[in-house]
């Protein structure tokens, strides 16, 4: 794990508004480039050590154009107690006990808690000043209550100090609180601030109404905000309005502030005005938010928007009956996933009127060419469409009038490696119209950006048309939610909600106090318990306002399993009837990956791979994403893998001696296949050593197991996503520079074909079907239209457009730039069409047998064969076949589920050259080539051989091929 370290002299102010720990950027095979995805928000890093009596504060500007550091110098008597309050160490976990991690000596120490409503803490020679309210604490011999260390286990070393029972808890937590330990002289020793979340849960944890509810009688508003000293709600008739048309104070009640209005508000905007201790700032703050519960925005996303989503002003024609019209999905196991991004789909589409590319109702169009390749993946059986967040996000102004863009008819010219593309690019990618999405502001509303108009209530009536055409065409949808993280934070930025409502509660602190920011910025912490009913909340008005179809977790793992599970739970049992939607249908998936400060469950059971087993939540598999293509996306590009050439196809990487390729390829072979079913922990299987072992028993290299899953929708498989290279890309990458297009598109194919035809959950990244390229970018989040262009039109996969942006990938421009200089890398229009057929039969054959996606693990054990294993195993090939129910079946005990086949033979061959071999175990069957690839126009499939009598198979270089038993045969 690579480090980036703080200098413990200073204190790195990048503003003055929120207060942030040391950022420590991580390589791991599970970690994305977390800083890739927006550009850097505002924190303060603080030294863990204490300051001298003179200290020089550096100022970095967050801006790139910043020169040079600024330093303020400060000096101040008893210094090195100056810094406590800018620290949270001590935790109020419960309404009788404070957590701090201190000394104390009984009879020597003594410990009190201090309040101040006006935040005037301060210290001086003689102590601390400026408090209302001083208690004495007196601290146990016992350690911390076993409920607490099971909420908070990273204290669970603590000492506990005992609250007095008669302390008005309620109205203490609205003040600037501090613990401080004096010796027996009377002389300060320590002092800090303290985490409220523990006992704002316990005294505040809230089931009622929030947000804005709209009745005959008028509109309430109801928002959570335990800490506020005072709130009222602004009122505007018009989103442009400066002055409010009527400001009305809140009132409390247990923690949660209400109101109610005429019925003259809805259609109206609203903001909070917030009186509350903020401790990044040390202030009593005067806060401007929008509602947490937000249905709607202004177009500039300053103001709340007062919509009630039940009107039918709101619905599409037939929008209530849509539940009785989804696609028809009988099991999990049914699903194949394609993963777009809402602008790629549209931006370069000649066929969409210029004022809707880019945007939802370019998905409601009958005849563009995106919605028709869209139908074709749908008419092979493609199942679910996953769409990149299109909740409100920062970084894309909703205005269109605001952005920036390049004249791309410069750009068309230019050499295929050459460097202005991307010099242009970069001048405006924070003020163009792109970027994924990941930088969450109101997880509750449409994104404005994609809607013709984003005032008012059109984002809301074009999102639910999108997924009502989307759901006629045949396609589920699915929503990649970011609850793991926020944009922003502290009391003054634009885009901070939660932070401002709550200070300290929302997102989640390290032991000193600061936010935590392994995840990118801004940590949510799920394991409070009003973080967890705001993400359970907003799930369930995605599924029942917009009756999306299932979810996608960015970086799952970060979030709590009880919060996956009762989503979960709550989702399920929402009825048609009832609700109008039927939540027994919405698949979730989504990064189990395990790291940063929730690693092996450092703030509560996580949900990551591991602790996911058993919920019937998907993760992804990066086990077979790895072995398929080689190294990780963290390990040096040349790294090659099963497909890409190891040990058979050298490209020049050292890859170590022979026999150290050799152990590679053979182990990357039983990782593909673990993963082929389904990454059961239970699965059998003969290792390369020859050794019966299960899923779990098969080791990565850090000894961590392979296999996770328990059933086969927990398991997602891919070798490509929107992060990282596309998978031409790679490929082009990792193979040999002197092999021809024609062989890369086979390799392409033969990814695709080992996700496609394997047990699981299949997904696939928009583009893999045409051989998308964005000219070598392995990091595309706002890399503009230009490198992230998808052509319907098949004309061109966008390989070549100039060296991608120097930000992520200078350092490999070197290995990129001769790769986009040779005109034999780039394919042609022949080559895209021919993989999209291919793909496409990829797609037929899955769906035209229940034995490539079957439901349980006990099916996958029973059925599932890999041949050429152990000591006879082929360097490069895979052997699997699928047994069904049958006279001659080799597992009499297996009952029959396929009408039409008995059996089914997959051999993925890798190897750049033709193989043959025999299998005892498959002679005397009456296998041909399955009628898809018999009748597909890929000539070199059709030259697979299958010979009754002696079990034989001969299967062309670089091939997928199906063989298959009729039961008519």
């Amino acid at each position: 794990m690579a480090l980036t370290l703080i200098p413990t002299s200073s204190v790195h102010l990048l503003n003055s508004t929120s207060v942030a720990p040391p950022q420590i950027f991580a390589s791991d095979s599970n970690l994305r480039p977390r800083w890739r995805r927006r550009r850097a928000v505002s924190s303060i890093s603080i030294s863990r050590h204490r300051l001298p009596s003179r200290t020089s504060l550096h100022c970095l500007c967050s801006s790139s154009s910043a020169s040079s550091p600024m330093s303020l110098e400060v000096s101040t008597p008893n210094s090195q107690f100056l810094h406590c309050l800018i620290y949270s160490r001590a935790y109020w976990v419960t309404q009788g006990v404070i957590a701090w991690n201190v000394d104390v000596v009984a009879g020597e120490e003594t410990c009190y808690l201090y309040a101040s409503k006006i935040a005037g803490l301060s210290f001086s020679e003689d102590g601390i000043d400026g408090y209302d309210l001083r208690i004495k604490l007196e601290a146990e011999s016992s350690s911390l209550p076993a409920n607490v260390i099971e909420k908070f286990p990273h204290i669970r070393g603590y000492k506990s100090f005992k609250v007095p029972s008669d302390l008005d808890i309620r109205d203490l937590v609205k003040s600037q609180l501090a613990v401080v330990c004096f010796d027996a002289k009377g002389r300060l020793i320590q002092g800090t601030g303290l985490q409220l979340p523990g006992v704002l849960d316990e005294l505040f944890s809230y089931d009622g109404p929030l947000g804005a509810h709209f009745t005959p009688e008028g509109v309430s508003l109801h928002l959570w905000a335990p800490t506020a000293q005072a709130v009222s709600v602004c009122i505007y008739k018009n989103p442009l309005d400066k002055s409010p048309m009527e400001i009305c104070p809140l009132k409390k009640a247990n923690g949660v502030w209400s109101t109610k209005g005429a019925c003259s508000w809805e259609g109206c905007y609203y903001m909070y005005k917030v009186s509350v201790y903020h401790p990044s700032t040390m202030k009593v703050e005067t806060c401007y938010a929008n509602d947490p519960y937000a249905r709607g925005l202004s177009a500039d996303g300053s103001k709340t928007f007062l919509v009630n989503l039940d009107s039918d002003d709101l619905k599409p024609e037939g929008w209530d009956n849509l539940a009785d019209e989804k696609p028809c999905l009988k099991s999990y196991s049914d699903i194949s996933i394609y993963e777009l991004h809402v602008r790629d789909f549209s931006a370069y589409d000649e066929t969409v009127e210029p004022e809707n590319r880019g945007g939802y109702l370019a998905f409601t169009l009958k005849d563009s060419a995106g919605v028709k390749h869209l139908q074709k993946l749908v008419d092979a059986g493609l199942t679910h469409l996953h769409l990149l967040p299109t909740h409100q996000f920062g970084d894309v102004d909703d205005e269109k009038e605001n952005w920036k863009s390049v004249d791309t008819s410069l750009l068309d010219g230019l050499p295929p490696d050459s460097t202005e593309a991307q010099a242009r690019i970069t001048e405006i990618q924070n003020d163009n119209g792109y970027n994924w999405g990941y930088n969450p502001v109101l997880w509750g509303v449409p994104k404005g950006s994609y809607a013709s108009d984003p005032t008012g209530p059109c984002r809301i009536i074009e999102f639910r048309k999108m997924v009502q055409a989307l759901n006629c065409t045949g396609l589920n949808v699915i929503l990649d939610v970011v609850y793991n993280h926020l944009h922003a934070n502290g009391p003054h930025e634009k885009d901070s909600v939660l932070d401002k409502i709550v200070p300290g509660y929302y997102l989640r602190r390290n032991n000193d106090g600061f936010i935590e920011n392994s995840t990118c910025v801004n940590n949510t912490a799920s394991e409070h318990y009003m973080v967890d009913r705001l993400i359970r909340d907003d799930l369930l008005n995605w599924v029942v306002n917009y009756k999306v179809d299932g979810f996608r977790f960015d970086l799952m793992g970060h979030i709590m399993k009880a919060t996956m599970v009762n989503a979960k739970s709550a989702i399920g049992s929402l009825r048609k009837e009832k609700d109008g939607v039927d939540g027994s249908r919405i698949y979730l998936y989504g990064e189990g990956w395990n790291f940063g400060e929730v690693a092996n469950n450092g703030r509560g059971i996580n949900a990551s791979q591991f602790n996911l087993c058993g919920t019937g939540i998907g993760s992804f598999n990066d086990r077979i994403r790895d072995a398929v293509l080689g190294g990780s996306p963290f390990g040096h590009p040349l790294q090659q893998g099963f497909i890409t050439g190891l040990l058979l196809q050298p490209n020049g990487h050292d890859h170590g001696s022979e026999a150290t390729q050799e152990l590679m390829l053979s182990t990357a072979k039983d990782h593909i296949q673990i993963g082929m079913a389904a990454n059961l922990k239970d699965f059998m299987l003969t290792n390369h050593e020859g050794k019966e072992v299960n899923g779990s028993e098969v080791l990565m290299h850090d000894a961590t197991p392979v296999a996770y899953a328990s059933q086969p929708i927990e398991t997602i498989n891919y070798v490509s996503a929107h992060d990282n290279e596309t998978l031409f890309d790679i490929i082009s990458l990792k193979t040999p520079m002197e092999i021809s297009v024609d062989e890369r598109c086979r390799i392409n194919h033969l990814a695709s074909s080992m996700i496609a035809l394997s047990q699981g959950i299949p997904f696939f990244h928009a583009g893999d079907e045409i051989l998308r390229s964005k000219s070598l970018d392995r990091d595309s989040y706002n890399s503009d239209d230009w490198f992230n262009r998808l052509d319907f039109s098949y004309s061109s996969n966008n390989w070549g457009v100039g060296l991608p942006p120097k930000g992520k990938n200078e350092h490999n421009w070197p290995l990129i730039k001769p790769r986009l200089q040779d005109p034999s890398f780039k394919p042609q229009s022949s080559h895209i069409v021919a993989t999209l057929h291919n793909f496409l039969d990829l797609l037929r054959i899955r769906y035209s047998s229940p034995l490539f996606r079957l439901d349980t693990a006990k099916a996958i054990q029973e059925r599932v064969r890999f041949h050429k294993t152990g000591p006879s195993s082929i360097p490069g090939a895979i052997v699997m076949s699928i047994e069904d129910g049958h006279n001659k079946s080799i597992l009499p005990s297996v009952s029959q589920i396929d009408p039409v086949y008995s059996l089914i033979v997959v051999i993925f061959n890798a190897r750049p050259s033709e193989f043959s071999f025999l299998s005892p175990a498959l002679k005397d069957r009456n296998l041909e080539l399955h009628p898809v690839q018999a009748m597909s126009g890929d000539e070199t499939v059709k030259k697979s051989v299958y010979e009754s009598f002696s079990g034989g198979f001969t299967v062309p270089a670089r091939t997928t091929t199906v063989f298959v038993e009729s039961r008519n045969g």
